[in-house]
């Protein structure tokens, strides 16, 4: 059994990660309502989510949408976290930077059901 050592967890209790059919893409005038939902369902279904988000308006609007479907999930007994990261993305012709943020489940309080 291989250990991380920073974390002090297995491989074993990460939740497994299924590929997720889309990114969900946030503009700065998206309903945060709207996309917390969507990323509440993708975790739902996954185990995980990614965000992207290009502009700071963006970058805003979908920081209060994870912290939006936090709560949503937080109901059902499934705890959140995310991992930002920068990304290039090509939009018109133009090489943009993006952030993507990977939501992912929190392995030592994911329902049973969502471990494998």
């Amino acid at each position: 059994m291989e250990f991380i050592k920073e974390a002090h967890i297995t491989r074993n209790d990460l939740p497994e990660v299924k590929s997720a059919p889309t990114v969900i893409r946030v503009a700065a005038n998206s309903r945060t309502a709207s996309v917390a939902g969507a990323i509440a369902g993708m975790v739902r279904d996954h185990n995980h989510a990614e965000v992207q988000a290009v502009g700071a308006s963006a970058v805003n609007q979908s920081v209060k949408a994870i912290t939006l479907a936090k709560g949503f999930l937080a109901e059902d007994g499934i705890s959140i976290y995310f991992v930002p990261e920068f990304v290039d993305v090509e939009i018109q012709g133009q090489l943009r930077t993006s952030i993507k943020f990977k939501v992912l489940c929190n392995p030592s309080n994911t329902p049973t059901g969502y471990l494998t």
